[in-house]
């Protein structure tokens, strides 16, 4: 397993590759990226990366803001432009993602490519897609694991109880203050946290262990690991996945826990039945936001099994 950087406008990105060739396997050509959730990085995928690797040759990247990544300055929508500052949103880290396909991936010989992203690395995984799709540089499939439905965007506002509608014009003025929200992040960075919002997570209680918790903790030390925390509690409007499916001819494939805290699992399921791209919905019983790291003997299984359906001819 190889720890690297790419240099991105001007930002040290980490990602790590495994290369098929290493399990005996003999897939030229073929990628898969896996794209992490929010406060997390490519170690999540800890317990995946080498059973994938049986398929393709595996990448997981840090998004700009986590991990080993860089961590700019935030600049909200209407906040004017700083020196090295960036505006953390769904776009910059899709075309990270779509940059980064074409920078890295396809620079070693591979033209066919696939996304597996958690949460909100769903939601950027789609964008992805999307923009390499309009580009002529279509993936070849998307995994979606417990993708964030992001109820808290302005376009979802409707469906909020009237108490949540009434005070969001405080909660938004409230947010953008950089001195709130750093000290709530240092307030959430600290390992009995760390490990309470792991037990909702995982509602199991498998696999949480210190490795886990320092792997979520580390990052939050380094300097910067507020900003993106800032920019991301600011997306008030911003990509639905929803909105994604609906211009993506690309396949979509998506793997829910039944005990997923966050993102409803009807959701989901609507999903399913409202947008053609999607070609189906396994549910995984017990497991929760998480499943991937949670349960891996149940996700990699089905991971290869949808790998090996996914590639174009």
């Amino acid at each position: 397993m190889n720890e690297l950087i790419w240099n991105w406008q001007g930002h040290q990105i980490s990602y790590t590759r495994v290369d098929a060739s290493r399990n005996g396997s003999s897939s030229p050509g073929r990628a898969v990226l896996c794209i992490h959730g929010f406060g997390a990085s490519k170690g999540h995928w800890r317990h995946n990366l080498q059973s994938l690797a049986s398929e393709a040759t595996v990448y997981a990247i840090d998004l700009l803001g986590f991990g080993a990544s860089s961590k700019p300055r935030s600049r909200l929508a209407d906040e004017p432009e700083t020196p090295g500052s960036v505006r953390y949103c769904f776009d910059l880290w899709g075309q990270q993602v779509a940059e980064f396909y074409l920078d890295v991936i396809n620079k070693a010989q591979t033209s066919h490519l696939q996304l597996i992203g958690n949460s909100i690395g769903g939601v950027v995984a789609l964008n992805a897609a999307r923009i390499l799709a309009n580009e002529g540089r279509a993936v070849d499939q998307v995994v979606l694991i417990d993708c964030a439905q992001r109820e808290l965007d302005l376009k979802r506002l409707s469906e909020q109880p009237l108490p949540a509608q009434l005070t969001r014009p405080l909660v938004m003025a409230m947010v953008r203050q950089r001195w709130l929200i750093t000290s709530l992040f240092r307030f959430l960075a600290r390992p009995a946290v760390v490990r309470s919002v792991l037990k909702q997570a995982y509602p199991s209680g498998r696999n949480i262990d210190a490795a886990l918790v320092d792997l979520l903790l580390q990052p939050s030390r380094e300097k910067g690991a507020a900003e993106s925390f800032r920019g991301f509690v600011n997306l008030f409007n911003d990509w639905l996945a929803p909105q994604l499916l609906a211009e993506l001819s690309t396949p979509v494939r998506m793997l829910w826990g039944s005990k997923d805290p966050w993102e409803p699992l009807a959701e989901a399921e609507r999903w399913q039945s409202s947008f053609k791209c999607v070609q189906e919905l396994k549910v995984l019983p017990g497991l929760g936001h998480c499943p991937h790291d949670e349960g891996p003997e149940e996700v990699n299984p089905i991971l290869q099994r949808w790998i090996g359906m996914g590639w174009s001819s």
